[in-house]
C-alpha cells in the first residue's frame, strides 16, 4: 500500500515510478495518480464538512443552554431544531466520508509497488539483466541426450503424473521410494543450512490463512483467482439453510402467508448449493430468512429448530458478505510475512529472520498451456521460504543476505545457476526489487527460476500496519519486509535428476544430500 501523503506531496515522483511498471505506462500512471488525488481530495472534503458541522453543533448545543438560561424558549426552540439538523447532516457526512475512505483504499491497494531505482526497465521476463559476479558453476557435460525429468522420474517407477490425474487432476504427482525420500531430505538439507548456518529461525506456520493476511502480502484483492479459498465454512452454512428450507418448504401450505417468500428461499438455496457459487449467493438466503422470521413473529408461531438455523446465518452475515473466509497458502511468506502485522517491534529486535518448510497451493490461472508436462508448474507443491523483517537502512542489505542464502544451497548441491535482476514489467505485484535465482536443466537445456528473493520495501508493511520503535523512541516506523524461496524443493529435486543422470536413467545422489538419505549414493530402477 501506498503512502497517500507521499502521494500528495509528490505527486510527479508516483506517477514517473508508476510508470515504469507493466500496465501503467505513459498517461496511464498519470491518470492512476490523478484518480487517487481527487478521491482523497473529496475524501478530506467531506472529512472537514463532518468537524465543521460537529464544531457548529457544539456551539449549538451551548446556545440551547445559554438560551434556557436567560428563559428565552424560542431562541433554545431554534438552536434545538439547528442541533437536530445538524446532527442529520453529519451522519450524512460520516457516512460519505467512510464510502470515500473505502473507495480510496480500494484503490490504493490495486496499485504495485514502486520499482527501485537500480530495478531495469522493460515490459517483460526479456529485459532482466543477469548479475554476472552472482554467476556460479559450470552446466554439466553428457556425451549423450540428456532427458527431462519427468522421462527420468517415470522411467525409474518413482514418479506417477497419471494416477495423481486421476484422484486430483491435472498438475499433480504421485512421488515415491527414493525421490519421496529426496524430497523430504532436500528440505531436512535446506533448513539445517538456513538454522544452523544463516541464522534463520526455523517456523511451522498455518497453511491457512484469512483474507486479511492475503491482503496485507498483496494477493488479495488484485490475484484471488490465483488462489485457492476453502469454502467449507460457508457451504456448511448453505446445507443447513437447505435442510431448514426443505422443512419449510413441506409445509408451505400450512404457513400461507410467506408461501411466496418460501419459495423464493427454496430456488435460493438452490442456487447458493450449486458448486459453481460463491459465498454472496448465501446472502439472499440470510436476507430470506429474515424475512420468514418476521412474518413467524407477526403469526405468533414458534420457528423452533428453525430459529436457531435463522439466527446461527444471521450472525454469519457480516463475515459471508466481508468474505472473511481462508484460503491456503501460495507460499509460507504470506503466514510469516504476517507474523508482525498490527504489532509494534523495539528496533533492538531486528532484524527477524524466518524459514518454513510447507506445502504450497496455487490455482495457476494464468498458465494454461504451460508446462503442462512435469513438476515445474503444479497446484500443489513443497517449498523452503525465507522471510526477513528489517528497518529501511538494513533492507538492501538484507536482500543481498538473503539471496546468498538461496544460492548457497545451489552451491553446496553443485548445480549451476545464474541470478537475474528482474525487470520492471516481471516483478511481482509488492516487490521494489527482485532477484531470479534460475537453475540449470539440461534436459530443457535452459536455466529455469528456482528462487525469487523480493525487497517489499514498506509496501506490505502499510498493508499490515507493522511498525517498529527506533532506538531514539520518536515515533514509530514502518518495517520493511523480504521475502524468498530457499528453495523451491520440488524444482531443486527436479534439478537434481537432470544435472545427475547417467546415461542408464540412473540418478547420483549430490554429496551433500547422501547424509540426509541414509548413505544412499545412486538411484536405480529395481
Amino acid at each position: 500500500m501506498h503512502d497517500i501523503k507521499q502521494i500528495r506531496e509528490n505527486r510527479d515522483a508516483f506517477a514517473a515510478g508508476l510508470a515504469r511498471r507493466a500496465g501503467f505506462e505513459g498517461v496511464k500512471a498519470e491518470h492512476a495518480a490523478d484518480a487517487v488525488l481527487q478521491l482523497d481530495g473529496q475524501w478530506r472534503d467531506a472529512k472537514a464538512r463532518f468537524e465543521r458541522h460537529r464544531a457548529r453543533q457544539n456551539e449549538a448545543s451551548r446556545a440551547i443552554g445559554q438560551a434556557k438560561a436567560k428563559k428565552d424558549e424560542a431562541g433554545a426552540a431554534a438552536a434545538l431544531a439547528e442541533v437536530a439538523g445538524l446532527k442529520e447532516a453529519m451522519q450524512k457526512d460520516e457516512a460519505e466520508e467512510r464510502e470515500l475512505e473505502g473507495d480510496l483504499k480500494k484503490v490504493l491497494s490495486m496499485l504495485p509497488n514502486l520499482p527501485a531505482a537500480d530495478v531495469p526497465d522493460g515490459p517483460d521476463e526479456t529485459f532482466n539483466k543477469e548479475v554476472a559476479a552472482r554467476k556460479s558453476g559450470e552446466p554439466p557435460k553428457f556425451d549423450f541426450k540428456p532427458k527431462e525429468h519427468y522421462d527420468l522420474g517415470e522411467a525409474l517407477g518413482l514418479m506417477d503424473f497419471e494416477r495423481a490425474a486421476k484422484v486430483s487432476g491435472a498438475r499433480f504427482v504421485y512421488l515415491k521410494g527414493a525421490l519421496a525420500r529426496m524430497e523430504r531430505a532436500l528440505a531436512s538439507f535446506m533448513l539445517d543450512l538456513h538454522t544452523g548456518t544463516n541464522g534463520y529461525t526455523e517456523v511451522v506456520p498455518p497453511l491457512m490463512v484469512r483474507d486479511r493476511a492475503m491482503f496485507g502480502t498483496g494477493q488479495l484483492p488484485k490475484f484471488q483467482e490465483d488462489l485457492f479459498e476453502i469454502l467449507g465454512e460457508w457451504r456448511q452454512l448453505a446445507i443447513k439453510a437447505e435442510r431448514a428450507t426443505a422443512e419449510l418448504y413441506g409445509r408451505r401450505q400450512v404457513y400461507q402467508p410467506m408461501y411466496e417468500i418460501i419459495e423464493r428461499l427454496g430456488q435460493c438455496v438452490s442456487d447458493a448449493t450449486e458448486e459453481t457459487s460463491d459465498p454472496d449467493s448465501l446472502v439472499e438466503v440470510i436476507e430470506l430468512f429474515k424475512d420468514v422470521s418476521s412474518a413467524f413473529n407477526e403469526m405468533n408461531a414458534d420457528m423452533g429448530p428453525l430459529g436457531a438455523t435463522a439466527s446461527e446465518l444471521q450472525m454469519q452475515l457480516d463475515n459471508i458478505k466481508e468474505r472473511n473466509y481462508s484460503y491456503l497458502i501460495p507460499t509460507a511468506e504470506v503466514p510469516l510475512t504476517n507474523y508482525v502485522r498490527e504489532e509494534i517491534l523495539d528496533e533492538a529486535q531486528l532484524p527477524l529472520r524466518f524459514t518454513a518448510h510447507t506445502p504450497c497451493f496455487r490455482a495457476e490461472a494464468g498458465a494454461a498451456g504451460k508446462d503442462t508436462r512435469g513438476m515445474i508448474r503444479q497446484h500443489q507443491f513443497s517449498k523452503v521460504e525465507l522471510v526477513s523483517i528489517t528497518t529501511p537502512e538494513q533492507s538492501a542489505a538484507e536482500h543481498e543476505r538473503m539471496t546468498d542464502c538461496a544460492q548457497e544451497v545451489l552451491k553446496r548441491l553443485g548445480l549451476a545457476h545464474r541470478v537475474m535482476t528482474l525487470s520492471t514489467g516481471d516483478m511481482g505485484f509488492s516487490a521494489r526489487k527482485t532477484y531470479d535465482i534460475e537453475v540449470w536443466l539440461p534436459g530443457q537445456e535452459r536455466f529455469r527460476e528456482i528462487s525469487s528473493c523480493s525487497d517489499c520495501g514498506d509496501f506490505q508493511a502499510r498493508r499490515m500496519n507493522a511498525r517498529y520503535r527506533p532506538k531514539d523512541g520518536k515515533g514509530t516506523r514502518f518495517v520493511h519486509t523480504l521475502n524468498g524461496s530457499g528453495l523451491a524443493v520440488g524444482r531443486t529435486l527436479i534439478a537434481i535428476l537432470e544435472n545427475y543422470q547417467e546415461s542408464d536413467g540412473s540418478i547420483r545422489i549430490p554429496d551433500a544430500l547422501q547424509p540426509y538419505m541414509g548413505g544412499l549414493k545412486k538411484i536405480e530402477k529395481k
